[in-house]
């Protein structure tokens, strides 16, 4: 039974205190008519009409209710809620394939709150109440851009467009790929104007590509740029920070032009056949002092941990002056504490005497890593690194020493290494330095006696010689012999001396028990077949290059986990051709060669040709 009833009210307009919340259209012509008394009994006796009704309905739906709720009367029952529920029912469960794996907690509530504005659209009035509504916005989570990224991330991204980069943070460049690599190239770029854009991008990007930027930088040993230089970093004072490497190079030559090139002519400059214009070449005359260099690093870069110079090379070229007044002999340069790895080209113009390696070595406390070179080979080299080698500071753990960088075999001694001979055997003051050292890599001549003494002066319960590299330039022999005293790989005394200092080496190994790193090479450019240039590596107990039965056994001996990787018998194919010239063809041609036959070298001792 259902009852519906549409009730109305009388509209009074003249009450404030009445509200019509339904909005109804009104007949304007009727707005100002007067209610009359007739119309007023109408409305009451509806009233009275309205109630009657409501009452009799009231009592119909409660007998309704009283009826279906006695378990007497007839008809069924509604079952229990309890009982309509089943236990057993489980809501099945969303497929994988579904893109929507979770339901969707959305607004339930069917009504939208009106705006306030709702008066313009005829829904609202001045007596109108509308009840307060709040909109439950989603947390909106910011948009990630680049600079939210790892630092990790950036530095691989910057890796990649740098290309390979070492870390001069590092306290030494054993991390390096190679133990022998050159701090020179290392961190330089080509293409650092073209990079430097790359600063432009965000602000983390700016940070980390002047980082790199300045990383290494580069300046001219003259009083004019050291000026410069200082100014420059004045101005920007955030940029001292990121200099990590200093190379300062002294220049030799000076050019000094003649009449005709200083007139206004428009003539060019006549240029001769060695490509040189007139213009002559002296002594530079604004070059400054070690003493000036110093004090501008200490005082411009505090951060500095690598400091390269670079002394130059010239017949006849003038020392670099170390200060322009007269010291005592005490006296040492200005001291750089930040300095951990020094790099000296051009050694020779540098430090020529003990005093000149005092100065340097004094004013870097905490050097741990140094590597000199020499431009050309002299007598003097030899001889003054004899004296200075025994004299290294305890701190100093790495050396990178290269005497002589021509890679080329010799035919016989040279005769400034004969000077050398007759005042000092070269090899016992370099193995003086080793009880200290950690790393060693060493280019020039060498022989069996390095390692013999060597292992003679270091006590195999503290030693702490890790890893030795040697590129041999040749073999010390006695000085009767210095006629009949070449290299290469069709020099059989060379050979010879070679396999002896292989085998010195090895033996070495029961001394020095830290040592697990060994590599003995001979380079020659100019060999006929460049792969059977003789070569020794023990690493991580595998063995490659040159061997022998002494060799094997000697290994077996001192070290007898370790193995070589092959072992072959021969070169390869041998025959001649019709100058009766040997012809080799490896094995292996396009792949490093893992063993050599010391024996095999005696085939090679005529003329021999290799196959491409």
């Amino acid at each position: 039974m259902s009852v519906c009833v549409e009730q109305s009210f009388p509209s009074t307009d003249d009450d404030a205190n009445v509200t019509n919340n339904v909005p109804r259209d009104r007949d304007p012509s009727g707005t100002d008519r007067r209610q009359s008394r007739d119309d007023y009994h109408a409305n009451a006796n509806a009233t009275e009409e309205l109630t009657s009704i409501m009452t009799a309905s009231a009592s119909i739906l409660s007998t309704i209710i009283n009826t279906s709720s006695n378990p007497v009367s007839p008809g069924p029952s509604s079952p229990p809620l309890e009982q309509a529920k089943s236990n057993e029912f489980v809501p099945p469960t969303r497929p994988s394939s579904t893109p929507f794996l979770h339901p969707d907690q959305r607004n339930s509530d069917c009504c939208t709150p009106m705006a306030d504005d709702v008066d313009a659209y005829g829904y609202g009035g001045p007596g109108i109440t509308t009840p307060s509504y709040t909109i439950e916005t989603p947390e909106v989570t910011p948009s990630l851009n680049l600079n939210d990224l790892p630092a990790e991330i950036h530095e691989c991204i910057l890796d990649h467009l740098f290309g390979y980069r070492v870390s001069t943070n590092s306290k030494s460049s054993v991390g390096m790929q190679s133990v022998t690599k050159s701090w020179g190239t290392a961190l330089r770029h080509s293409r650092r104007r073209e990079l430097s854009e790359l600063a432009l991008v965000s602000p983390v990007w700016r940070i980390l590509i002047q980082e790199r930027l300045y990383r290494h930088i580069k300046i001219k040993a003259t009083i004019e740029s050291l000026e410069l230089a200082m100014m420059y970093f004045s101005e920007h004072n955030h940029l001292r920070h990121y200099v990590k490497h200093i190379e300062i190079w002294f220049p030799v030559f000076q050019p000094k032009y003649g009449p005709l090139a200083l007139s206004t002519t428009l003539a060019l400059p006549t240029v001769t056949m060695d490509g040189l214009t007139n213009a002559t070449y002296t002594l530079p005359a604004n070059n400054c002092s070690l003493e000036e260099a110093f004090t501008f690093v200490s005082m411009a870069l505090p951060d500095v941990c690598v400091l390269t110079i670079e002394g130059g090379e010239r017949k006849k070229a003038p020392k670099v002056q170390h200060s322009w007044h007269k010291r005592p002999p005490s006296w040492h340069l200005p001291t750089l504490h930040s300095v951990r790895t020094l790099v000296t080209k051009g050694q020779w113009n540098l430090m020529r005497e003990d005093s000149d390696f005092s100065a340097f070595l004094a004013a870097l406390p905490n050097l741990n890593e140094w590597h000199g070179s020499y431009s050309k080979p002299k007598s003097k080299s030899y001889l003054s690194m004899a004296s200075i080698l025994p004299k290294l500071p305890t701190n100093l753990t790495y050396l990178n020493l290269c005497l002589e960088s021509d890679y080329r075999r010799e035919l016989t001694c040279p005769p400034f290494y004969m000077k050398v001979s007759n005042q000092v055997h070269f090899c016992s003051k370099l193995a003086e330095a080793t009880p200290a050292l950690e790393h060693l890599a060493y280019t020039g001549r060498v022989c069996k006696n390095f390692f013999n003494m060597a292992a003679i002066r270091s006590d195999s319960r503290t030693t702490r010689l890790k890893t030795i590299d040697l590129t041999v330039k040749n073999c010390c022999r006695p000085v009767p012999q210095f006629h009949d005293s070449g290299s290469g790989i069709q020099d059989m005394n060379f050979i010879h001396s070679f396999e002896m200092l292989v085998l010195a080496g090895i033996h070495s190994m029961s001394t020095l028990k830290a040592l697990d790193y060994l590599r003995i090479r001979f380079v020659d450019l100019d060999s006929p077949v460049p792969p059977l240039n003789p070569y020794f590596v023990l690493r991580d107990g595998w063995c490659s290059g040159v061997w022998s039965d002494n060799i094997l056994a000697e290994l077996n001996r001192v070290r007898p986990n370790a193995k070589f990787e092959q072992l072959s018998e021969s070169f390869g194919e041998v025959g001649f051709n019709k100058d009766g010239r040997m012809i080799i063809s490896p094995d292996y041609p396009r792949s490093r060669v893992l063993s050599l036959k010391l024996a095999n070298y005696a085939l090679l001792a005529g003329s021999v040709a290799a196959l491409p």
